[in-house]
């Protein structure tokens, strides 16, 4: 039987997006090449100063219909490291890297030949990674201890240019490679298979697969601790033993926060492998995944940017509460004063994680009110440490960032439309109820699980789960100036938050004990009053 002809034409397209992506293919239908071969190299030298020295190695064949004279990739960002000493040599020729014309973030690398097709080439790239001088923005690095976050530091090999054009995926399995001092201990992508000692130096090679497409690493002479619970397993590790008591009330109170975005967002899933993998991901019935809690080498140099306006809604002190997700499983986090404060430092981040950090590119790159859902959602772990009031204590500060006589959407500043953006999750709970809040957002993260969501995928959900007109919703509150007056009135009424505090830490003392204390399976939802639960 002949298929239809569109049936044909899409099953072409299919197939060619296919190869895109899987190193498998061993042919193309257009222009384009594969990795053969890759494997990474890290050798920390604790100095004075300290440097990263990294070696990138690729064996590269042109699997495509038609030679090649450039290849184009994106090299360790350099606003994001200090970099030094960077080489390219192609089959041992040095290149000259250059911004690529179309694409100015890019590099183009014009070959010294034409890479002919079924040819195999060499790609040889080598960068040193310095600390920051002060004032500088860098990612920083001490002595004793370093971080390489997943995305960022490694070069992206891009596919060729032209139609049908592939390459740039890396093979099924590749080594990284580790060189630090002996004492130090090591977390990393992929599956250690090998460690040798030889003097004063620790290597170990480390197996990634497909899942491990951005690698990370964390090392340095840390004191780890296993805290947290059994059903969540948490490795904190910090620069000086802690006080077991301090240890212990930070324990409680992740625990607290994990299981609560646990039952708002569903359990946290570290990627989503090709079927038939045996790698390390989420599967039913399983305990939560482990999470590594690391303190940062250097502060000033631990995050890429500083969200000031994050700690002006989540904490009306000013504290330091900083924390980053580097990788799905590990954040590297600024405790503050001290290690009390760590809990609070790393619920924005963690939040991330359960909202598909490193499972979409395009995370952090979201636009408003989605790029304010991360910093609610920690929002959701504070109150669950803190009780009900810190609901409206919270939204009262948002509040006090938007002018009650706004300029008009689209000439709001960027901390306004921000704290708008956060405050709408807000209004969406109080707008469909705890209950419908909590499977709509699920169902978007389940339904749109490692390939991103958008607001669009958000008003599905709701409109789904609650048959509404979540996007009406949403132009009312995003498309005109300020806040709406009722849910403004409502949160600034002083004798409303003072009746709000009355009824809710009533039920809040009812219902605290046996809530709290139970595992995450456990958790009784049914029957707790929307916002006198320190589990929503």
């Amino acid at each position: 039987m002949r298929l239809p002809a569109n049936f044909r034409a899409l099953s072409f397209v299919f197939l060619t997006a296919s190869c895109t992506f899987a190193a498998a293919c061993t042919s193309s239908f257009g222009p384009g090449y594969i990795i053969n071969k890759q494997d990474i190299d890290v050798h920390f030298a604790p100095g004075p100063p300290p440097q990263i020295a990294i070696k990138f190695n690729y064996e590269l064949s042109n699997n495509g219909t038609r030679p090649l004279s450039a290849l184009e990739l994106r090299l360790p960002r350099r606003w994001r490291f200090k970099t030094a000493n960077l080489q390219v040599t192609w089959d041992g020729q040095t290149l000259n890297p250059e911004p690529s014309p179309d694409y100015p973030r890019n590099t183009l690398l014009k070959l010294p030949g034409s890479w002919t097709i079924s040819a195999r080439h060499n790609l040889h790239i080598a960068v040193n990674l310095e600390p920051p001088a002060p004032g500088e923005s860098y990612l920083g690095f001490a002595p004793d201890a370093f971080f390489l976050p997943a995305e960022g530091w490694t070069p992206q090999l891009l596919p060729a240019k032209g139609v049908f054009a592939t390459g740039g995926a890396p093979p099924d399995k590749w080594i990284l490679t580790l060189h630090v001092p002996k004492d130090f201990v090591v977390h990393t992508s992929g599956d250690k298979v090998k460690t040798s000692k030889h003097g004063d130096e620790t290597t170990i090679y480390a197996r990634q697969r497909i899942v491990d497409l951005y690698p990370f690493v964390i090392a340095g002479r840390y004191v780890t601790k296993q805290i947290g619970s059994d059903r969540q397993k948490i490795y904190l590790w910090t620069r000086k033993p802690q006080d077991p008591g301090d240890i212990r009330a930070v324990s409680d109170s992740l625990v607290k926060t994990l299981a609560n975005y646990n039952l708002v967002f569903g359990p946290r899933s570290v990627g989503e492998p090709p079927a038939g993998f045996l790698g390390r991901h989420h599967k039913p019935g399983q305990n939560s995944l482990p999470l590594w809690l690391a303190e940062c080498p250097v502060i000033p140099g631990c995050f890429t940017e500083r969200n000031s306006l994050n700690a002006k809604l989540l904490s009306e002190k000013d504290e330091v509460r900083s924390g980053e997700m580097i990788s799905e499983d590990s954040a590297m986090i600024d405790p503050g004063p001290g290690l009390k404060k760590m809990a609070l430092a790393a619920a924005p981040a963690l939040a991330a994680s359960w909202l598909g950090y490193g499972q979409s590119p395009g995370f952090y790159e979201q636009n408003p009110p989605l790029s304010a859902f991360p910093t609610f959602a920690a929002a959701i772990g504070d109150e669950a440490l803190n009780g009900a009031a810190a609901r409206v204590e919270t939204i009262r500060r948002a509040l006090a960032l938007v002018p009650k006589n706004s300029p008009p959407a689209g000439n709001e500043t960027d901390e306004v439309v921000r704290a708008k953006s956060f405050l709408f999750f807000y209004a969406l709970q109080d707008l469909y109820g705890q209950e419908t809040f909590r499977k709509a957002v699920r169902h978007m993260l389940d339904a749109r699980r490692n390939s991103g969501f958008n607001l669009n995928d958000l008003i599905a959900a709701f409109d789904e789960e609650a048959h509404g007109n979540t996007a009406a919703f949403v132009r009312l509150w995003m498309k005109h100036s300020g806040v709406p007056a009722d849910f403004r009135a409502k949160y600034e009424n002083i004798s409303a938050q003072k009746n709000i505090f009355t009824k809710e830490n009533t039920s809040l003392s009812r219902s605290r004990n046996h809530v709290c204390t139970q595992p995450p399976p456990r958790i009784r939802t049914s029957g707790i009053p929307a916002s006198g639960s320190c589990l929503r």
